[in-house]
């Protein structure tokens, strides 16, 4: 009989939706201290695919993309979700709030949202969060059939391509160190 054998650490990322430049900061403030540093900052994108969140959070929504120096267990995704919740509730103003953030995080072959929704092809992890496996790589990003239309129309492609360069950078990096 086998062992199992340990998840190798995946890259953590966050997308950041908001309508509110004047947030931003501290947002990130807080996530780096969560979460360690900020090795990815991404571009700013419209958020166009659908006005869910217009009414709580207004018109203009952008979505960016931060990623984080540290690796983490996949299985630490349950905590990251359960945190990034607790900071926009710390940024709720009369009622509404002024962010919405999306951990995720990638491996070689995947990328997975948390969420706080079942839903469909959802995975249960515990303490009421879920993997929704969102885009998968094959010499290049490919999206299942449930993704978010924003994943699937290719639109982030370019920086979750940034992002695994650097997740396959600090992969080799600790193979060499080890």
């Amino acid at each position: 009989m086998s062992m199992p054998v340990p998840a190798e650490p995946v890259q953590l990322f966050i997308g950041i939706l908001t309508s509110s430049d004047r947030v931003l900061p501290r947002v990130k403030e807080t996530l780096a201290h969560c979460f360690g540093p900020i090795d990815l900052e991404s571009k700013a994108f419209p958020f166009d695919v659908t006005d869910y969140y217009e009414p709580e959070m207004g018109l203009g929504l952008q979505r960016r993309f931060v990623a984080f120096e540290r690796l983490i267990p996949p299985e630490g995704i349950v905590d990251v979700k359960l945190r990034t919740q607790r900071i926009e509730d710390e940024h709720v103003r009369s009622g509404r709030r002024c962010v919405n953030l999306d951990p995720g995080y990638m491996d070689l072959y995947k990328i997975v949202l948390a969420s706080a929704k079942f839903q469909g092809p959802k995975i249960c992890l515990g303490r009421g969060i879920y993997a929704d496996p969102t885009l998968y790589y094959d010499k290049g990003w490919r999206a299942f059939p449930w993704g978010f239309p924003d994943f699937r129309d290719g639109r982030y492609d370019s920086v979750l391509s940034d992002i695994r360069r650097l997740y396959k950078a600090k992969r080799r990096d600790r193979t060499r160190s080890s």
